[in-house]
């Protein structure tokens, strides 16, 4: 005849608790490893967002004692003109770069999803771009796009058209800096390129097998496959697009004549040019 072992309450009390210490154990654990980016992002962008914020409601160059003025400061950015050009031209940019970038990323990632070789060597050749730093990108294009001895405009001699002044022009100061965007397109690419690489070619041999051609399969079938990556892409480039400082402060700071006066770079004058940095934070949280 079997007995049955009856677990006491103590007992079970006890095993109980272990099972807890050890999950509290885990879940310690788990925010040790944490622990320096949760600082990093409490100290560095949770709290330098609400001091920026506080800093929005007063009048202060940082250094005086400051003076509460409200919500003073964002009324006075949407009065200002100067306000009115940089988000224009932050607009015009992004009007710009996002299709644009969106089209030829994407037309590069489907030349590169070729088993063909070498296709690794264009891949690694594509994407360099993206890794280079963005002074020395900005400086390498203040040469190529010079209007006198630029290699644009060399190019452009040959074929018997004038070249555009570009940085020195209100009209082409801006798609300049497009252009040099659209250069780096490399992350974009390879975010469209392993979207593409996550469709299953099942789908797209049993579209051929039906008769559809490649335009037919790429639209019924790879595109709209590929519309979350697509998304994620575009979104990016909008939020990137209105962050833009780099190119412009290198290159033109802003000119000729505000022509590339973009809203980030705004925010910079005024900040850190002008030492208004009550209404510099009302536009970071503007742009925000």
């Amino acid at each position: 005849m079997a007995t049955g072992r009856v677990e006491t309450p103590a007992a079970a009390r006890t095993r109980s608790w272990r099972r807890l210490s050890q999950r509290t154990v885990e879940e310690l654990t788990a925010y040790l490893f944490l622990s320096p980016w949760i600082i990093g992002f409490v100290v560095f962008t949770a709290g330098a967002m609400i001091a920026s914020f506080f800093i929005s409601l007063n009048d202060t160059d940082l250094l005086s004692i400051a003076k509460f003025v409200g919500l003073r400061n964002y009324q006075r950015a949407f009065l200002a003109p100067l306000f009115h050009k940089a988000l224009a031209v932050t607009a015009y940019y992004t009007a710009l770069v996002v299709p644009l970038g969106t089209i030829i990323a994407l037309v590069i990632a489907l030349m590169l999803n070729q088993k063909v070789w070498p296709v690794g060597v264009w891949r690694t050749i594509y994407y360099l771009p993206a890794v280079v730093s963005g002074v020395a990108v900005a400086l390498l294009w203040g040469w190529v796009l010079n209007p006198d001895y630029g290699l644009v405009n060399q190019a452009l001699a040959l074929l018997g058209i004038k070249g555009p002044r570009w940085f020195a022009s209100e009209q082409w100061a801006v798609p300049g800096l497009v252009l040099i965007a659209l250069w780096g397109t490399g992350t974009n690419m390879l975010l469209y390129l392993a979207g593409l690489q996550s469709i299953p070619t099942e789908l797209q041999e049993a579209a051929k097998i039906d008769g559809a051609g490649p335009w037919a399969v790429f639209r019924h079938v790879t595109l709209p496959l590929l519309t979350p990556t697509i998304f994620f892409n575009v979104v990016i480039n909008i939020i990137g697009s209105f962050q833009v400082f780099t190119n412009a402060y290198i290159l033109t700071q802003g000119g000729p004549n505000n022509a590339t006066l973009t809203l980030v770079l705004y925010l910079y004058r005024e900040g850190f040019q002008l030492f208004h940095f009550g209404y510099a934070s009302a536009v970071a949280w503007i742009l925000f």
